[in-house]
Protein backbone atom coordinates (compact mmCIF):
# COMPACT_ATOMS: atom_id res chain seq x y z
CA UNK A 1 0.00 0.00 0.00
CA UNK A 2 1.49 2.89 -0.93
CA UNK A 3 2.75 5.43 1.95
CA UNK A 4 0.46 8.58 2.25
CA UNK A 5 2.58 11.87 2.24
CA UNK A 6 0.71 14.87 3.90
CA UNK A 7 0.32 18.25 2.37
CA UNK A 8 2.48 19.52 5.32
CA UNK A 9 5.47 17.04 4.31
CA UNK A 10 4.85 17.54 0.99
CA UNK A 11 6.03 21.07 1.45
CA UNK A 12 8.64 20.42 2.88
CA UNK A 13 11.17 20.71 0.61
CA UNK A 14 9.88 23.94 -1.36
CA UNK A 15 10.81 24.90 2.01
CA UNK A 16 13.92 23.97 1.91
CA UNK A 17 14.77 25.47 -1.31
CA UNK A 18 13.08 28.67 -0.83
CA UNK A 19 15.39 28.76 2.65
CA UNK A 20 18.57 28.12 0.32
CA UNK A 21 17.67 30.66 -1.97
CA UNK A 22 17.09 33.45 1.16
CA UNK A 23 20.63 31.96 2.56
CA UNK A 24 22.15 32.48 -1.01
CA UNK A 25 20.83 36.12 -1.46
CA UNK A 26 23.12 37.08 2.00
CA UNK A 27 25.80 36.76 -0.23
CA UNK A 28 26.79 39.96 -0.18
CA UNK A 29 26.96 40.56 3.29
CA UNK A 30 29.82 37.80 3.71
CA UNK A 31 31.46 39.01 0.48
CA UNK A 32 31.84 42.27 1.10
CA UNK A 33 32.58 42.26 5.16
CA UNK A 34 35.44 39.69 3.90
CA UNK A 35 36.72 42.11 0.78
CA UNK A 36 36.51 44.96 3.77
CA UNK A 37 39.18 43.14 5.76
CA UNK A 38 41.48 42.33 2.60
CA UNK A 39 40.59 42.21 -1.09
CA UNK A 40 40.28 38.80 -2.48
CA UNK A 41 39.99 37.57 -5.83
CA UNK A 42 37.00 36.36 -6.99
CA UNK A 43 38.39 32.55 -7.98
CA UNK A 44 40.22 32.77 -4.65
CA UNK A 45 36.78 33.25 -3.20
CA UNK A 46 34.71 30.58 -4.64
CA UNK A 47 37.72 28.25 -4.10
CA UNK A 48 36.94 28.93 -0.07
CA UNK A 49 33.32 28.95 -0.08
CA UNK A 50 33.72 25.55 -1.96
CA UNK A 51 36.46 24.21 0.22
CA UNK A 52 34.03 24.73 3.91
CA UNK A 53 31.06 23.49 1.58
CA UNK A 54 33.23 20.18 1.40
CA UNK A 55 34.17 19.60 3.92
CA UNK A 56 31.17 20.07 6.23
CA UNK A 57 29.59 17.76 3.48
CA UNK A 58 32.11 15.20 4.17
CA UNK A 59 31.95 15.45 7.97
CA UNK A 60 27.86 14.93 7.16
CA UNK A 61 28.65 12.07 5.02
CA UNK A 62 30.28 9.83 7.82
CA UNK A 63 26.82 9.51 8.93
CA UNK A 64 24.91 10.24 6.34
CA UNK A 65 25.93 7.25 3.18
CA UNK A 66 23.74 5.21 0.71
CA UNK A 67 24.58 1.70 1.98
CA UNK A 68 25.55 0.52 -1.28
CA UNK A 69 28.35 0.84 -3.73
CA UNK A 70 27.90 3.61 -6.19
CA UNK A 71 27.76 2.77 -9.92
CA UNK A 72 30.64 3.85 -12.19
CA UNK A 73 28.02 5.96 -14.29
CA UNK A 74 27.11 7.52 -10.90
CA UNK A 75 30.32 8.48 -10.40
CA UNK A 76 30.94 9.79 -13.65
CA UNK A 77 27.49 12.49 -13.14
CA UNK A 78 29.00 13.49 -9.74
CA UNK A 79 32.11 14.32 -11.13
CA UNK A 80 30.36 16.52 -13.54
CA UNK A 81 28.68 18.34 -10.97
CA UNK A 82 31.75 19.38 -9.84
CA UNK A 83 32.91 20.01 -13.32
CA UNK A 84 29.43 22.04 -13.96
CA UNK A 85 29.37 23.81 -10.50
CA UNK A 86 32.77 25.14 -10.68
CA UNK A 87 32.03 26.96 -13.89
CA UNK A 88 29.02 28.11 -12.86
CA UNK A 89 30.55 29.77 -10.42
CA UNK A 90 33.39 31.21 -12.32
CA UNK A 91 31.13 32.67 -14.84
CA UNK A 92 28.90 34.05 -12.79
CA UNK A 93 31.58 35.77 -10.90
CA UNK A 94 32.91 37.36 -14.39
CA UNK A 95 29.62 38.70 -15.31
CA UNK A 96 29.36 40.25 -12.28
CA UNK A 97 32.76 41.98 -12.61
CA UNK A 98 31.01 43.56 -15.86
CA UNK A 99 27.49 44.79 -15.13
CA UNK A 100 25.65 43.02 -11.94
CA UNK A 101 22.23 43.42 -13.03
CA UNK A 102 22.77 42.20 -16.80
CA UNK A 103 24.63 39.07 -15.47
CA UNK A 104 21.96 38.32 -12.82
CA UNK A 105 19.49 38.57 -15.28
CA UNK A 106 20.79 36.08 -17.59
CA UNK A 107 22.14 33.65 -14.69
CA UNK A 108 18.06 33.75 -14.16
CA UNK A 109 17.69 32.21 -17.16
CA UNK A 110 18.56 28.76 -15.88
CA UNK A 111 14.67 28.02 -14.14
CA UNK A 112 13.46 28.26 -18.15
CA UNK A 113 16.44 25.87 -19.17
CA UNK A 114 15.26 23.54 -16.85
CA UNK A 115 11.66 23.78 -17.50
CA UNK A 116 12.50 23.07 -21.56
CA UNK A 117 14.90 20.14 -20.06
CA UNK A 118 13.22 18.35 -17.23
CA UNK A 119 9.99 16.71 -19.82
CA UNK A 120 12.65 15.95 -22.48
CA UNK A 121 15.62 14.46 -19.74
CA UNK A 122 13.57 13.33 -16.78
CA UNK A 123 10.48 12.72 -18.02
CA UNK A 124 8.80 15.32 -15.53
CA UNK A 125 5.50 16.53 -16.49
CA UNK A 126 5.41 20.44 -17.03
CA UNK A 127 2.03 22.15 -16.41
CA UNK A 128 0.53 25.19 -17.18
CA UNK A 129 0.63 26.64 -14.31
CA UNK A 130 4.31 25.89 -13.80
CA UNK A 131 5.44 27.41 -16.77
CA UNK A 132 3.54 30.84 -16.01
CA UNK A 133 4.81 30.74 -12.91
CA UNK A 134 8.45 30.83 -14.56
CA UNK A 135 7.24 33.17 -16.65
CA UNK A 136 5.59 35.77 -14.08
CA UNK A 137 8.98 35.39 -11.57
CA UNK A 138 11.19 35.83 -14.50
CA UNK A 139 9.07 39.51 -15.06
CA UNK A 140 9.40 40.46 -12.23
CA UNK A 141 13.00 40.00 -12.22
CA UNK A 142 13.56 41.83 -15.19
CA UNK A 143 11.47 44.81 -13.52
CA UNK A 144 13.19 43.98 -10.33
CA UNK A 145 16.41 45.23 -12.09
CA UNK A 146 15.36 47.81 -14.24
CA UNK A 147 16.18 50.59 -11.78
CA UNK A 148 19.64 49.62 -11.38
CA UNK A 149 20.11 48.92 -14.64
CA UNK A 150 18.76 52.49 -15.28
CA UNK A 151 21.02 54.01 -12.58
CA UNK A 152 24.27 53.60 -13.39
CA UNK A 153 25.66 55.18 -16.55
CA UNK A 154 25.48 53.84 -19.75
CA UNK A 155 28.07 50.80 -20.18
CA UNK A 156 29.25 49.57 -23.85
CA UNK A 157 27.19 47.38 -26.11
CA UNK A 158 29.68 45.26 -26.19
CA UNK A 159 30.44 45.34 -22.72
CA UNK A 160 26.81 44.52 -22.17
CA UNK A 161 26.64 41.53 -24.80
CA UNK A 162 29.94 39.95 -22.89
CA UNK A 163 28.05 40.12 -19.42
CA UNK A 164 24.78 38.97 -20.92
CA UNK A 165 26.85 36.22 -22.36
CA UNK A 166 28.16 34.93 -19.29
CA UNK A 167 25.42 34.82 -17.00
CA UNK A 168 23.54 32.60 -19.67
CA UNK A 169 26.47 30.24 -20.01
CA UNK A 170 26.83 30.28 -16.72
CA UNK A 171 22.77 29.47 -16.21
CA UNK A 172 23.39 26.72 -18.41
CA UNK A 173 25.99 24.96 -16.10
CA UNK A 174 23.42 25.94 -13.27
CA UNK A 175 20.47 24.24 -15.08
CA UNK A 176 22.44 21.27 -15.57
CA UNK A 177 23.54 20.87 -12.23
CA UNK A 178 19.50 20.63 -11.14
CA UNK A 179 18.61 18.48 -13.79
CA UNK A 180 21.83 16.07 -13.36
CA UNK A 181 21.26 15.88 -9.29
CA UNK A 182 18.30 14.08 -9.88
CA UNK A 183 20.25 11.14 -11.94
CA UNK A 184 22.53 10.65 -8.71
CA UNK A 185 19.91 10.41 -6.30
CA UNK A 186 19.77 6.48 -5.61
CA UNK A 187 23.57 6.62 -5.30
CA UNK A 188 24.73 9.26 -3.32
CA UNK A 189 23.16 10.51 -0.05
CA UNK A 190 22.66 14.76 -0.01
CA UNK A 191 25.82 15.00 1.76
CA UNK A 192 27.97 12.32 -0.20
CA UNK A 193 27.08 14.04 -3.44
CA UNK A 194 27.88 17.79 -1.97
CA UNK A 195 31.59 16.00 -0.68
CA UNK A 196 32.40 14.31 -4.19
CA UNK A 197 31.49 16.54 -6.21
CA UNK A 198 33.35 19.50 -4.25
CA UNK A 199 36.32 17.36 -4.24
CA UNK A 200 36.60 18.01 -8.07
CA UNK A 201 35.19 21.41 -8.25
CA UNK A 202 37.62 22.71 -5.29
CA UNK A 203 40.81 22.07 -7.34
CA UNK A 204 39.11 23.22 -10.33
CA UNK A 205 38.90 26.85 -9.03
CA UNK A 206 41.88 26.57 -7.46
CA UNK A 207 43.83 26.31 -10.50
CA UNK A 208 41.96 29.54 -11.56
CA UNK A 209 43.55 31.73 -8.62
CA UNK A 210 46.94 33.62 -9.65
CA UNK A 211 49.68 32.14 -8.06
CA UNK A 212 50.85 35.24 -6.66
CA UNK A 213 47.49 35.48 -4.67
CA UNK A 214 48.23 32.93 -2.69
CA UNK A 215 51.58 34.49 -1.41
CA UNK A 216 49.00 37.58 -0.24
CA UNK A 217 46.27 35.58 1.51
CA UNK A 218 45.28 37.52 4.43
CA UNK A 219 44.57 35.08 7.74
CA UNK A 220 41.90 37.38 9.12
CA UNK A 221 39.59 37.73 5.82
CA UNK A 222 40.40 34.12 4.74
CA UNK A 223 39.06 32.89 8.52
CA UNK A 224 36.55 35.25 8.26
CA UNK A 225 34.84 34.09 5.08
CA UNK A 226 34.86 30.51 5.44
CA UNK A 227 33.49 30.46 9.29
CA UNK A 228 30.95 32.73 7.24
CA UNK A 229 30.25 30.60 4.29
CA UNK A 230 29.16 27.78 6.46
CA UNK A 231 25.37 29.56 6.17
CA UNK A 232 24.92 30.27 2.97
CA UNK A 233 27.60 27.81 1.22
CA UNK A 234 27.25 24.63 3.21
CA UNK A 235 24.02 24.74 4.68
CA UNK A 236 22.20 26.51 1.77
CA UNK A 237 23.78 23.75 -0.78
CA UNK A 238 23.14 21.04 1.63
CA UNK A 239 19.40 22.45 1.26
CA UNK A 240 19.33 22.72 -2.23
CA UNK A 241 20.36 19.24 -2.90
CA UNK A 242 18.12 17.72 -0.58
CA UNK A 243 14.97 19.54 -1.75
CA UNK A 244 15.83 18.95 -5.63
CA UNK A 245 15.93 15.48 -4.95
CA UNK A 246 12.23 15.41 -3.22
CA UNK A 247 10.50 17.80 -6.25
CA UNK A 248 10.03 18.05 -10.08
CA UNK A 249 13.34 19.81 -11.20
CA UNK A 250 11.11 22.92 -12.67
CA UNK A 251 9.58 24.12 -9.31
CA UNK A 252 12.90 24.18 -7.74
CA UNK A 253 14.24 26.04 -10.24
CA UNK A 254 11.77 28.34 -10.21
CA UNK A 255 11.90 28.80 -6.18
CA UNK A 256 15.42 29.85 -6.85
CA UNK A 257 14.26 33.60 -7.93
CA UNK A 258 13.75 34.23 -4.61
CA UNK A 259 17.67 34.55 -4.36
CA UNK A 260 18.15 38.10 -6.55
CA UNK A 261 15.31 39.28 -4.47
CA UNK A 262 16.66 38.94 -1.02
CA UNK A 263 19.87 40.52 -2.43
CA UNK A 264 18.15 43.49 -3.46
CA UNK A 265 16.00 43.71 -0.12
CA UNK A 266 19.61 42.99 1.54
CA UNK A 267 21.18 45.98 -0.29
CA UNK A 268 18.68 48.32 0.38
CA UNK A 269 19.01 47.56 4.25
CA UNK A 270 22.11 47.21 4.86
CA UNK A 271 23.86 49.40 2.46
CA UNK A 272 21.42 51.77 1.66
CA UNK A 273 21.04 51.22 -2.05
CA UNK A 274 18.02 52.58 -3.76
CA UNK A 275 15.11 50.21 -3.59
CA UNK A 276 11.80 52.07 -5.94
CA UNK A 277 8.77 51.20 -6.35
CA UNK A 278 9.69 48.92 -9.45
CA UNK A 279 12.12 46.97 -7.35
CA UNK A 280 9.02 46.34 -5.36
CA UNK A 281 6.41 45.33 -7.86
CA UNK A 282 9.35 42.81 -9.42
CA UNK A 283 9.89 41.55 -5.79
CA UNK A 284 6.17 40.87 -5.73
CA UNK A 285 6.11 39.26 -9.18
CA UNK A 286 8.87 36.83 -7.94
CA UNK A 287 7.13 35.87 -4.79
CA UNK A 288 3.96 35.28 -6.38
CA UNK A 289 5.63 32.91 -9.02
CA UNK A 290 6.95 31.17 -5.96
CA UNK A 291 3.61 30.84 -4.10
CA UNK A 292 2.09 29.63 -7.18
CA UNK A 293 4.77 26.76 -7.77
CA UNK A 294 4.74 26.07 -4.12
CA UNK A 295 0.79 25.62 -3.69
CA UNK A 296 0.49 23.21 -6.43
Amino acid sequence: MPRTVSPLQRLVPYLAIAVAATFWGTWALVLRRAERMAPMGTALESTVVLAVITAVAGAISLRDRVPRRATWRARGWVAFLGFADAFNVLLLFAAYKIAIAVSVLTHYLAPIFVALAAPLVLGERLTARTVMAIAVSFAGLAVMLAPAAGATSPVASAAMWSSAALGAASAVFYAANVIVTKFVADDFSTSETMFWHGLVATPLLAAFVPRAAWAVVDARALTFLAIASIGPGALGAMLFVWGVRRMPAAHASALTLIEPLVAVVVGGAVYGEAVGGRAVLGGGLILAGALAVMMQ
